[in-house]
């Protein structure tokens, strides 16, 4: 058997000449035409300069801090206890703030016009109050976050604890990027909430958008395929079922043919509403109080107060009963 070197080998397969390894021509082509800033124009961010971008990494990183913070040991640093509880959530919102500042910076600049000026030290200044904002509503979160927690375990028989609802429950870490995003959201940042939700729906199949306003003790069962619109509206002590949809009908479009953003077009949910599962529920409606819907319904009218819709099983109409039918 006759052995070469790699050198040796290389110039067999791959012959000096005008390329110094096959298909080099084509590459370099490749290279120049993904590479070409007329085809990014219209769809890609174009850094001018060293501005920073987002970066999904950091994202999922302080959404894991974040979690770590709100619910200790379920998250995070599994060696935390009574002992070092204080000295360990301090270290984490140190660093939470820093990434926080660091990605924020990014997001507010990504906001700009990539044509327009701005001044670095005035975003990184109001980058570090919204990230301390942040950190000081943890607590009021936690506590919004616990009454999720005891609504799904009081929701479903099959719950053992709450400590069980939040080690193996989708929605907890779903409601849980919602909460943050919102309060982000809030405080005017650009594109960071939509990319902690979105975090969510690739990890849950539940996608709730940061602009939703929902109440306390919130309740989603399974979760798979929930949709939640970002002007819907949700009272409190409700409770979703798989597959349902506060979705949008389809809206207007302006003189020059471009949709209309900006206007109300989801669903609002009264208190202690509960929405069974495949249920969609469409357009700027309004679901009363009290009211129950049925799995697998079509819904584009208001509900009153109490009322219940369920599908006839004869004819697949809509079946419209008083709370006290």
């Amino acid at each position: 058997m006759y052995l070469c070197s790699v050198k040796e080998f290389h110039f067999k397969l791959y012959p000096m000449g005008e390329n110094t390894y096959k298909n080099e021509a084509e590459m370099k082509a490749t290279v120049r035409s993904l590479a070409n800033r007329e085809s990014l124009e219209r769809m890609c961010h174009m850094r001018l300069g060293s501005e920073p971008l987002p970066q999904q990494s950091i994202i999922k990183e302080i959404v894991e801090i974040s979690r770590s913070l709100l619910f200790p040991g379920f998250y995070g640093d599994g060696e935390v206890n009574s002992y070092n509880l204080e000295y360990i959530i301090g270290l984490e919102c140190e660093r939470l703030k820093g990434l926080l500042e660091n990605q924020i910076v990014a997001g507010l600049i990504f906001g700009l016009d990539c044509e327009s000026s701005y001044c670095l030290e005035t975003l990184q200044k109001k980058a570090e109050d919204i990230a301390t904002n942040l950190i000081t509503c943890l607590p009021a979160l936690r506590k919004v976050l616990h009454t999720d927690v005891e609504a799904m375990y009081d929701g479903d028989p099959a719950a053992v604890s709450n400590e069980e609802v939040i080690y193996c429950y989708p929605a907890i870490k779903a409601i849980t990027n919602y909460r943050l995003a919102h309060e982000l959201l809030k405080q005017g940042v650009p594109i960071i909430p939509r990319m902690i939700s979105e975090l969510a729906h690739s990890e849950t199949g539940i996608d709730i958008h940061p602009g939703a306003e929902i109440g306390d003790h919130f309740a989603i069962d399974h979760g798979t395929g929930v949709v939640i619109g970002a002007t819907a509206i949700i009272g409190h002590n409700v409770k979703l079922y798989q597959g349902v949809t506060l979705g949008a009908r389809s809206f207007a479009n302006d003189e020059d043919g471009n949709p209309i953003k900006g206007i109300p077009r989801h669903p609002i949910i009264g208190d202690n509403v509960v929405i069974y599962s495949n249920a969609s529920i469409l357009g700027r409606v309004h679901i009363g109080n009290n009211a129950i819907i049925g799995g697998n319904i079509w819904v584009t009218f208001d509900v009153a107060e109490g009322e219940r819709l369920v599908q006839a099983k004869a004819n697949n109409n809509i079946l419209r009963f008083k709370s006290d039918e």
